[in-house]
C-alpha cells in the first residue's frame, strides 16, 4: 500500500523535472491558474538530486507547496508511469478556457485548429511541434484529455503547459479570427495549393482536420484557401493530423522567420 493516497480524478499528476519546471513557469508567468499542491521526491535520490530538490526547495516557498520525502513504491503508485525520475507533482486541475472573444488572441499571431486527435500521446506530439514552431496557440473544438493532462504535459516536453489551448467550435473561431484581421488556411487536398507555394504569413489561423474525417465543408467554404502536404512518393494515404501540423507548422516558421 502507498504511503500517501491521491485521488487521481480530483488532481493533475505531473511527472519528472521537465514536466513540474513547465508547470512552474506557466504558473510564473500567469499562462496558467494550476497550483502545485504537494511534491514528493524519492529519498533515496536525496543526494543524486541536489540540484533539482534545492530548486524545487526554493520554489515550494515561494509558491506555498508541499515537498516532500516518500518510498519509491510509493511514487511509483502514484505516477502513471516509470519514467518519472524520482520526482512527481500533485496539482490543482484547471478548466479549459473557452475562446469567446478576439480580445484572448494576440495581433499579428500563428494560431492552429486541431480537430480529429483522439489519442493523448498524438495530440501531445502535436502541441509539442506546433510549440516549437512558434505557434502562439492551439483551438480545440472538444478538449477531450481533461484526465490526461499529466501524460500530455510529459509527451509534449513541457509545452503543453506553456502554449495558450483553447475551446472553441472551428466555424466560431473562424468568425473570432477574421474579425482580428486573420487569413485561415485549411488543410486539404480539393481546389488547394502546395504549402510552398501558399501564403502562410501571419497573422494566420491554420486548421488541420483528423486524418479519418478531414475538415468540414462549412470550415472549407468560410477558409481564405486549401493547403495541401506534397509528398516525395506516390502515396495513396494521409499523414496523421499530428504529422500534417508539424510539416504545415514549421512552413508557417519558415516564411515568417
Amino acid at each position: 500500500m502507498p504511503e500517501f493516497i491521491i485521488d487521481k480524478d480530483l488532481y493533475d499528476i505531473f511527472e519528472g523535472m521537465t514536466s513540474i519546471s513547465s508547470v512552474i513557469s506557466s504558473i510564473e508567468n500567469h499562462i496558467s491558474q494550476r497550483k502545485i499542491l504537494k511534491v514528493f521526491y524519492n529519498a533515496d535520490k536525496k543526494k543524486s538530486k541536489y540540484n533539482e530538490l534545492k530548486f524545487l526547495d526554493i520554489k515550494s516557498k515561494e509558491l506555498g507547496f508541499e515537498l516532500i520525502p516518500a518510498s519509491h513504491t510509493t511514487i511509483d503508485e502514484l505516477a502513471n508511469g516509470k519514467t518519472h525520475g524520482g520526482i512527481i507533482a500533485i496539482c490543482s486541475k484547471v478548466a479549459m478556457p473557452i475562446l469567446t472573444n478576439p480580445n484572448q488572441i494576440i495581433d499579428n499571431g500563428f494560431y492552429i485548429v486541431l480537430d480529429g486527435i483522439e489519442d493523448p500521446f498524438n495530440f501531445a506530439y502535436a502541441i509539442r511541434s506546433v510549440y516549437a514552431s512558434g505557434a502562439d496557440g492551439v483551438i480545440v473544438p472538444t478538449y477531450r484529455f481533461n484526465n490526461a493532462q499529466g501524460l500530455i504535459c510529459k509527451g509534449s516536453a513541457g509545452t503543453s503547459e506553456l502554449i495558450d489551448i483553447f475551446e472553441c467550435d472551428i466555424l466560431n473561431a473562424i468568425d473570432i479570427f477574421k474579425s482580428k484581421g486573420y487569413k485561415v488556411a485549411s488543410a486539404g487536398i480539393r481546389d488547394s495549393v502546395s504549402l510552398y507555394d501558399a501564403d502562410l504569413k501571419k497573422p494566420l489561423l491554420l486548421i488541420v482536420g483528423g486524418e479519418k474525417r478531414g475538415i468540414s465543408s462549412e470550415v472549407l467554404a468560410k477558409s481564405d484557401m486549401v493547403v495541401r502536404v506534397d509528398y516525395g512518393k506516390t502515396f495513396k494515404g494521409s499523414l496523421t493530423a499530428s504529422s500534417a501540423a508539424t510539416v504545415l507548422a514549421f512552413e508557417v516558421y519558415r516564411q515568417n522567420r
